[in-house]
């Protein structure tokens, strides 16, 4: 059965979706297979591997309108998939809410294909509201992309929070997988400040790789394909290959506890 990790933060602009794209480049580099799931009414994990949002994505999935493996495309990098999202999502959140077991409906529809990936890598919403439920309700992991900012600790317990009440109500398998703190600039004093406040209370929580500003970074979604094809050997690329070293120690002593 493959790993299902999601990405949540409900503060927007965090480094979720650049994160989801390029570890799972990365992790398919491995050799690893990968699915990303956009899960987001922005669209903007689809857009960063320039798949097609005009046909089939996860709101057909979720309604029945279509098995997930019908949904899946392929993407510039080897061994990546994606199921795209878009503006129909907006709608989902009003549509579940009166259904019964609202919250598990993407991992129902994931289900049929957990076996064909190593890695499905779910991109939430910048909220707490029900579509974000549903991708920590499918997940077995929660990684939190925490920019290096004051402002971002702020929802940081409000978040922790919502994923304790998903462990204890819906999804006893949830599991913080860990911190990651995105767009750091060693330039500024409250980046280490920040830094070294949330590794003093969560310790082992937090990942060890930080990832940095990087123009690259930013500008590889553009051209539609992850920063590993647009600029392999530059030190937006470097991070995130530190991070899925990091990602796969911590899931095989997770496997093997």
């Amino acid at each position: 059965m493959g790993t299902v990790i999601t990405f949540a933060n409900q503060k927007g602009g965090v480094g979720k979706t650049t994160t989801a794209v390029n570890l799972g480049a990365t992790l398919a580099e491995t050799g690893r297979t990968v699915l990303l799931v956009d899960f987001d009414s922005q669209g903007n994990l689809s857009s960063s591997v320039g798949a097609d949002r005009t046909g089939p994505g996860i709101y057909q999935v979720i309604s029945g309108e279509l098995p997930a493996d019908k949904a899946v495309q392929e993407t510039p990098q080897s061994g990546m998939s994606i199921i795209t999202g878009g503006a129909d999502l907006t709608g989902a959140s009003v549509e579940l809410v009166n259904e019964e077991r609202r919250e598990y409906f993407l991992r129902k529809a994931l289900a049929p294909v957990t076996d064909r990936y190593d890695y499905i890598l779910i991109d939430s919403p910048p909220s707490l509201g029900l579509l974000t439920l549903n991708a920590l309700v499918a997940a077995q992991n929660v990684i939190i992309p925490l920019q290096c900012e004051y402002f971002a600790l702020e929802g940081l317990t409000q978040l922790l929070q919502n994923i304790k009440r998903v462990q204890n109500s819906y999804n006893k398998e949830l599991d913080l997988f860990g911190i990651l703190f995105t767009m750091y600039d060693k330039r500024t004093r409250l980046a280490d400040d920040v830094v070294q406040e949330v590794i003093g209370y969560f310790g082992k929580r937090v990942f060890r790789t930080i990832i940095p500003r990087n123009v690259r970074l930013a500008e590889a979604p553009s051209h539609g394909i992850p920063v590993n094809l647009y600029d392999p050997g530059c030190v937006g690329t470097r991070s995130y290959q530190k991070l899925a070293e990091e990602v796969l120690h911590r899931a095989k002593a997770t496997q093997t506890r």
